[in-house]
């Protein structure tokens, strides 16, 4: 798809991504008594900014679960990976095919948190009885902020992923693909809101936003 295509679709796309925002907005604020989820989540978070902020931060572990990812995707549409190669300054897989999906998949889908999850849910499977919620918030709170500042930290630099997709075009992917996946994955970890109201939400926001700007072009 030519990159002047994606322009516009990722333009047409900018009110969705308005919607995502205030829908993840009102989760959030249905889901702020939420104390035993949320205190060891921000707890992970925390831990993790602040080996962030004072030590060398551990690219290589990045790069490694960056480049998995594009493996996971690549198989989920059915590709094939031929090559994969794994350094601390950058890695790339060599695929059979490839989409804007498994290009841009690194940037919104958390590997480390889905394998924390992954990793919990077999535990739980063989000790029902394990009291493990707190350490499972803490440890889904530590991998997600590792998503999100080494993603950060990583589109500071050119990334040929990007700039195959288009800078605007990959910006809205990667918003929606984040956005979505909390709208998806806080009312599970809250129980505060259901996930059917957190997609009404996005889908009215979306849509209010959507009308008015219709009515601004009559």
């Amino acid at each position: 798809m030519p990159k002047w295509i994606k322009f516009i679709i990722a333009i047409l796309l900018l009110p969705a991504c308005a919607g995502a925002a205030r829908a993840l907005w009102l989760v959030l604020c249905a889901s702020g008594k939420a104390d035993v989820v949320w205190v060891p989540l921000l707890a992970g978070a925390a831990c993790w900014g602040v080996i962030f902020l004072l030590l060398p931060k551990p690219m290589w572990i990045y790069v490694f679960g960056h480049e998995l990812t594009h493996v996971l995707w690549t198989w989920l549409f059915g590709g094939q990976v031929k090559k994969m190669k794994i350094t601390s300054a950058g890695g790339h897989v060599v695929v059979s095919k490839t989409n804007f999906v498994i290009t841009l998949a690194p940037y919104f889908f958390p590997f480390y948190t889905a394998l924390v999850i992954a990793v919990f849910a077999i535990g739980h499977f063989f000790w029902v009885g394990w009291n493990y919620l707190v350490w499972f918030h803490l440890f889904v709170g530590a991998a997600y902020a590792f998503h999100v500042t080494l993603t950060w930290h990583a589109l500071k630099t050119r990334q040929s992923d990007i700039t195959s997709q288009g800078w605007l075009f990959s910006a809205v992917i990667i918003f929606l693909g984040n956005t979505g996946l909390l709208l998806f994955g806080l009312p599970f970890l809250t129980g505060k809101v259901s996930l059917f109201n957190a997609l009404g939400w996005w889908l009215e926001s979306s849509g209010q936003i959507f009308n008015w700007l219709a009515r601004r072009f009559e």
